[in-house]
């Protein structure tokens, strides 16, 4: 009985979705194959169940009430994971492709994963999902499960995860081909007086040691654009409005920027590694896709070198 309930609830939800999306019940009985009066019943079902008005009712129209937005956008996110897991089940019963999840910063989409999903192309039938955040919420997907795999960097707590490291790398000043800069060994805080710099978020350690490098140096910064992820800076630094401060693995991401990189004094080390949840069992598919990441990330640094 239980399952049943659950099943007419679920057939209510998509119903109402399909209201929203169509615009009225006639056509989102048109897109579902059924009736106007079944949209219409299941609709009113959802209301009771829910003990909420969704629509304001007229002649023969539904108009959706704020409450109906913003329950649509909930109902979207579920009905969407609910889609993926069936898909997901279906591929495991009959041994089809599985589609493998990826969370990294979506700098990365430049030129890492790319061929990340070429190796897996040649390997595998298997296709991805991408999804993009801060380091933290890399971790944060994985053990939420909405993620096989992440990038991300060191320190990460191994109670919770495992990790295959993917390269080390040290700060680096990136800017346009023909600025100064271009003529210079290294990069020292002292330079970048009178620079305008693209600055990643106060709230980021990287910010915090270049900008109290500067100011021991005597150097107050002038901050023309500040952005909230790694990725952004490359094209006002393509530009020529600014120089930015990033490190070697984030800066070969911008190869077709065909930007100038040169060593920065203070320097930090940063420790990238592929991540997933601890006691994790992989299938070949996922061991592909960790020897992709590894191979990808090696790729990239010997074609830099």
């Amino acid at each position: 009985m239980e399952l049943l309930q659950s099943d007419l609830k679920l057939r209510q939800l998509k119903v109402f979705r399909e209201v929203l999306r169509a615009g009225s019940t006639r056509r989102a009985a048109v897109a579902l194959g059924i009736s106007q009066p079944a949209v219409s019943q299941h609709v009113k079902q959802l209301e009771t169940t829910l003990g909420i008005t969704l629509f304001k009712r007229s002649a023969n129209r539904i108009v959706p009430l704020q409450e109906a937005w913003e329950l649509l956008r909930n109902v979207e996110l579920a009905l969407t994971s609910l889609d993926r897991l069936d898909a997901s089940i279906f591929a495991m019963k009959n041994d089809e492709k599985q589609r493998i999840a990826i969370a990294a910063p979506s700098v990365f989409g430049f030129m890492t994963l790319p061929k990340v999903v070429a190796i897996i192309r040649s390997k595998t039938a298997s296709n991805v999902r991408s999804i993009s955040g801060s380091y933290e919420q890399i971790g944060e997907h994985i053990l939420a499960g909405r993620a096989d795999l992440g990038i991300s960097r060191l320190p990460l707590d191994p109670s919770l995860f495992g990790w295959a490291p993917l390269g080390s790398a040290r700060n680096v000043c990136i800017f346009h081909p023909d600025h100064r800069f271009s003529k210079q060994t290294c990069i020292e805080a002292q330079d970048l007086a009178g620079e305008t710099i693209v600055d990643i978020d106060p709230q980021f350690a990287a910010h915090q040691m270049n900008f109290n490098a500067l100011r021991f140096a005597g150097v107050e910064p002038d901050i023309l654009v500040e952005f909230d992820c790694n990725g952004h800076e490359a094209g006002y630094v393509s530009a020529g409005l600014g120089i930015s401060i990033t490190n070697e693995i984030i800066a070969r991401e911008y190869a077709a920027f065909h930007l100038g990189i040169r060593p920065v004094e203070p320097s930090a080390l940063y420790h990238y590694v592929a991540i997933w949840q601890k006691g994790r069992t992989f299938s070949n598919a996922l061991n592909v896709t960790l020897d992709a990441i590894i191979a990808a990330f090696s790729q990239i640094s010997s074609a830099r070198g």
